[in-house]
């Protein structure tokens, strides 16, 4: 499935610099931010600053006052599946984003984690994805972190998906999951591990440059 989750992420990122005007009254409501001088961000990132001006101008577009919050994030994510409940994997997806628990997501967050998932190093977009799974912060992934993630994935694509989907399929998921990456079978995933185990994926290997081209 990690391929399958790895395009999800990336296409919510995509969202915010081709999806259509999202309501702007939440976003009225949270204080104007400016960001950092692009020259700044051009040093801390993989693009250019002409790369930078066109993402900002994307991003200003869907989020006028200079910042998203999670509500807002949820509808622009929601877009992309219609048949199915996304919030609660965007809800995920968004603490991954506000690395500083600010409840809100910046213009120099969103660039960051785009520059890692576009343009980073393997290393960088697994410890990514790895800090997305690790719900609680806590260094591990555990069983119980893994089933949430998954029910939310399903949960996200919907009915129209999974029309035969076994209740049992969680847990297969979150099982062969952790047969593949628990390498001490300790009952917990740490980065390490995680990393190992996908580079040894050729799978996951090619979902990571999928869209390494894409801006």
């Amino acid at each position: 499935c990690y391929s399958l989750i790895k395009t999800f992420f990336i296409c919510s990122l995509l969202v915010f610099v081709s999806s259509d005007k999202a309501d702007d009254d939440l976003e009225m409501t949270m204080v104007c931010h400016r960001p950092e001088g692009l020259d700044q961000l051009e040093a801390q990132t993989n693009f250019s600053k002409r790369e930078l001006q066109v993402l900002y101008r994307g991003f200003k577009n869907e989020c006028p006052s200079g910042v998203v919050n999670e509500e807002t994030f949820k509808q622009i994510y929601s877009q992309f599946f219609p048949h199915g409940d996304a919030s609660t994997y965007a809800h995920y997806l968004f603490n991954a984003f506000d690395t500083a628990h600010s409840g809100s997501i910046k213009f120099e967050d969103f660039v960051t984690a785009l520059s890692i998932l576009l343009r980073g190093s393997v290393t960088e977009k697994l410890q990514w994805t790895f800090n997305l799974y690790d719900i609680n912060r806590d260094g591990y992934i555990n069983k119980e972190e893994m089933t949430d993630i998954v029910r939310a994935i399903y949960d996200m694509m919907g009915k129209y998906t999974y029309p035969v989907l076994k209740t049992d399929a969680p847990k297969q998921h979150v099982d062969a999951f952790f047969q593949k990456m628990d390498k001490n079978r300790d009952g917990v995933v740490t980065l390490d591990e995680f990393i190992l185990s996908c580079q040894e994926d050729e799978n996951i290997m090619r979902s990571l440059q999928l869209f390494e081209n894409v801006i």
